[in-house]
């Protein structure tokens, strides 16, 4: 179970992505087997379209352990867009919140064992405009981001093996089929 962000500190609306159904092997989010998340369901394509870029700029990195500080200025430095090829596990969440400091060592240990990806941190009392931009409603939030779509987003602390198993999901994705499966949804979309 998360924590509630504090009521009106955002002032933003929250940046709603597209939709759109994915048809990789696993259960839907939140309702994997054991009760452990699994992908495989609503990647939404984060583009300059979507206005997520709009409020975010260029800035430096800053190093926490094996994570890095996300930023609304160092976002575009961190997340790969749709030509990247890498992918990015972010962590929501603030200093007063219980579940996120439970969940905080099993994400560092992770992003002890996979330095080939990148584990970011968005502290949500300070980077209020970023948290509203992903629409995070509830902390600790995991947001899995590849090649430019967020293929994963669920609020609540995940236990070390759950975490493990949704990397190796994530690992998995057939990235091609992802991306086909978003732009037959734009396409619809833009139909209706």
């Amino acid at each position: 179970m998360g924590c509630l962000p504090r009521p009106g500190r955002t002032g933003h609306p929250p940046v709603r992505t597209v939709a759109a159904r994915c048809s990789t092997p696993g259960p839907p989010v939140g309702a994997g087997a054991a009760g452990r998340p699994g992908i495989g369901c609503r990647p939404a394509r984060l583009s300059r379209a979507h206005g997520l870029y709009r409020h975010l700029r260029k800035g430096r990195n800053r190093e926490m352990s094996s994570t890095v500080e996300l930023t609304k200025e160092n976002f575009d430095d961190i997340v790969p867009g749709p030509e990247g090829k890498e992918f990015v596990f972010i962590d929501f969440w603030a200093g007063w919140c219980g579940p996120c400091r439970q969940f905080a060592p099993v994400y560092e240990k992770a992003a002890e064992r996979h330095s080939d990806l990148v584990f970011a941190k968005v502290d949500t009392e300070a980077q209020q405009e970023l948290a509203a931009a992903f629409g995070i409603q509830s902390i600790p939030t995991l947001a899995i981001i590849r090649e430019g779509v967020l293929v994963f987003s669920q609020a609540g602390a995940l236990p070390e093996a759950v975490f493990e198993d949704l990397i190796g999901q994530a690992r998995g994705l057939d990235m091609a089929e992802v991306k086909r499966k978003v732009a037959e949804e734009q396409a619809a979309g833009g139909q209706a």
